[in-house]
């Protein structure tokens, strides 16, 4: 029998590892963009196309590479950042695997561009799909350029599987901003469809922090520092009153490498328990410095799971640190919960000696004197009037008989008179009028019930209907929303004075392409900057306090991307915003909310179930509970 095993060609070996470490256009940002640091690059551009379907560059000012150097990184397992086993135990760079070039130019159109600063040419390399094009010498400047085209163009399954562009470009952005944050004394500069999108010059931790995500970020950030032999932490975390509903400012950096945690997320969350609402999270910003050998990378391609040693003593320090911060600055409440502000004694009476009050005493004055009108009262002849008399309260009735006894005489004088008064009625007590008979009148009952605040039962002629209150405001809201965007127009409510909401570049991305669809609900913009939005109007059934919960909420929803079809789109929108404002579970219900609650359900198009396809209300036929007590 012969042999069937043997070795796979290097191109097709190429195309399996592409499969494991390059998922999408941002795996490729992320390994172009480490190579880049690795090289000692102080400046950084990455410049992307159709979100990386197209073009995908990084150019940096590093120690570039040599003529040998340029044609063997694109070999498989070749890499200048180990030469033995022991090396992975003391990595300080970001590669070690040697995958990634020889992946990504087994899948694409590699053009590479390098020249080291002793060199007075450079090398150009072109290669198309793990072959070799041609290499010529070129005149280049100092370091080295990667442009990636044509992204699994020899793949066509792999690049059907790509979300849409706006997808994948936000999984481009959280990359680029990881690296970016990791490495504040690099300067960093994105562009995207030839916009300029990042331009982050080199600075420190908190800065490169606040040029990220906005200004207003600095006011939230409380810092955390904690130097011991296992770990070295700093940082910065949120306080608590600015936490989210998402987890997206959540970021850990071991050895200035971005990594993904549940373990230490949650030394995190246990630092701030009793700070935070039900389903808040937290932001922070953490960078941890750990010795080499007592951490493993080398789980995943990666690189983003790593493994400690000492794993309890790191959760312990870390949430000690963390809630250290906290109280120190003054973010954990204190003791003393009922202490009023008000009663405490200011800084400038603080050292101030007490003083006897000055009094004054009127000496002439006395309480039991008369008042005696004074020739002042009467300087003015305008204030005086004479006292007139008035007529006495018996003066009313004067007369009254003798008009009494006319008006008899003149009613036996005139007959015609008397038969016109005799038809007359008057009413001598008050009567209601009634539109039934007594008998067909039925006493008003109340014919809806809440249950545990969560249900709302109502009978009906076959039985009782059970209503599930936040998933049927949840219908009615989606099908509101939904009818204002696609239909007409829903009305707004003017703010007196306009809310100003800031945003990351990112989510004002975001904003910018929801935008139409947002002023159908009745929000108005008045003005949209790079960082914040100020907002004059906003739909009928939200309140000013609800806005940053209802626009973070839908964001967050979006996050993975807003669906290409403008109805799509505004389906997502509706049922984010039914999610934030519908009544929740545990909110009491007037009896005429429930009945409108109940009605508003029956009146949609689709009452059995909530915009996400869960059952509304249930029927419970007499019959039914009959067999339930039935023997």
């Amino acid at each position: 029998m012969s042999s069937i095993i043997q070795l796979l060609p290097d191109h097709v070996a190429n195309q399996i590892a592409a499969g494991e470490v390059v998922q999408r256009p941002a795996s490729v940002v992320k390994e172009l963009l480490e190579n880049a640091v690795d090289a000692k690059a102080t400046d950084i551009k990455l410049i992307i196309k159709d979100a990386g379907k197209s073009l995908v560059q990084v150019i940096d000012n590093g120690v570039g590479m040599s003529v040998t150097d340029a044609r063997l990184c694109f070999e498989r397992h070749a890499t200048s950042k180990i030469r033995q086993a022991e090396d992975l135990f003391s990595l300080h760079t970001k590669g070690f695997r040697g995958e990634a070039l020889a992946s990504i130019a087994a899948i694409a159109h590699v053009e590479m561009k390098t020249r080291q600063e002793q060199e007075e040419l450079g090398t150009h390399i072109v290669i198309e799909g793990g072959k070799f094009m041609s290499q010529d010498v070129a005149v280049l400047p100092q370091g080295t350029s990667f442009a990636v085209k044509n992204l699994f163009f020899n793949i066509p399954a792999r690049r059907n599987f790509l979300k849409s562009e706006i997808v994948e470009h936000r999984h481009i952005v959280d990359e680029f901003q990881r690296v970016a944050m990791a490495h504040p004394n690099i300067h960093f500069t994105y562009y995207h469809n030839g916009g300029e999108l990042f331009n982050l010059p080199a600075s420190n931790f908190r800065q490169r922090i606040v040029n990220i995500f906005s200004g207003k970020t600095n006011e939230k950030l409380v810092p955390v520092k904690e130097e011991t032999e296992i770990v070295s932490i700093q940082g910065f975390v949120s306080k608590p009153e600015f936490a989210k509903k998402s987890r997206g400012e959540q970021f850990f950096f071991v050895n200035d490498r971005f990594i993904k945690s549940g373990y230490l997320h949650h030394a995190i969350m246990a630092a701030y328990e009793g700070l935070l609402k039900d389903g808040s999270q937290p932001s922070y910003f953490l960078y941890l410095h750990v010795p080499p050998h007592t951490i493993d990378i080398n789980i995943h391609p990666t690189k983003t799971e790593i493994k400690f040693d000492d794993e309890h003593s790191l959760y312990a320090i870390l949430r000690a640190a963390v809630k250290h911060s906290l109280g120190q600055f003054n973010v954990a409440p204190v003791l003393d919960f009922d202490r009023d502000p008000n009663l405490d004694t200011p800084y400038q009476y603080k050292d101030a000696e007490a003083v006897i009050p000055t009094i004054q005493i009127d000496g002439n004055f006395n309480p039991f004197a008369e008042e005696k009108p004074t020739a002042k009262s009467y300087s003015n002849i305008n204030h005086y009037r004479p006292k007139q008399d008035t007529a006495s309260w018996e003066s009313l009735y004067v007369g009254l008989k003798h008009e009494a006894e006319s008006s008899f005489v003149d009613t036996i004088a005139e007959p015609e008179s008397q038969e016109f008064t005799s038809q007359m009625q008057f009413e001598s007590e008050e009567t209601t009028a009634s539109l039934f008979e007594d008998h067909e009148v039925e006493q008003a009952v109340n014919k809806t019930y809440q249950i545990h605040k969560k249900y709302i039962v109502n009978p009906i002629k076959s039985g009782m209907v059970i209503v599930d209150q936040q998933r049927a405001h949840q219908r009615i809201l989606y099908e509101q929303f939904l009818a204002n965007m696609t239909v007409q127009q829903a009305a707004s409510q003017q703010l007196l004075f306009p809310l100003s909401l800031y945003f990351s570049t990112t989510e004002m991305n975001l904003v910018h392409e929801l935008k139409d669809s947002l002023i159908n609900t009745g929000f108005v913009f008045e003005e949209m900057h790079t960082d914040h939005v100020v907002i004059s109007g906003l739909p009928v059934n939200v309140t000013e306090s609800e806005v940053s919960i209802v626009l973070e909420q839908l964001l967050g929803d979006l996050q993975d991307g807003i669906p290409e079809s403008s109805f799509s789109q505004n389906d997502s929108i509706a049922k984010s915003m039914a999610k934030s404002l519908a009544v929740k579970t545990g909110t009491y219900l007037t009896g005429k909310e429930q009945e409108n609650l109940v009605n508003g359900l029956f009146a949609c198009k689709e009452p059995n179930v909530s915009p996400f396809q869960k059952p509304t209300f249930i029927t419970m036929r007499v019959e039914d509970l009959d067999k339930k007590f039935a023997l």
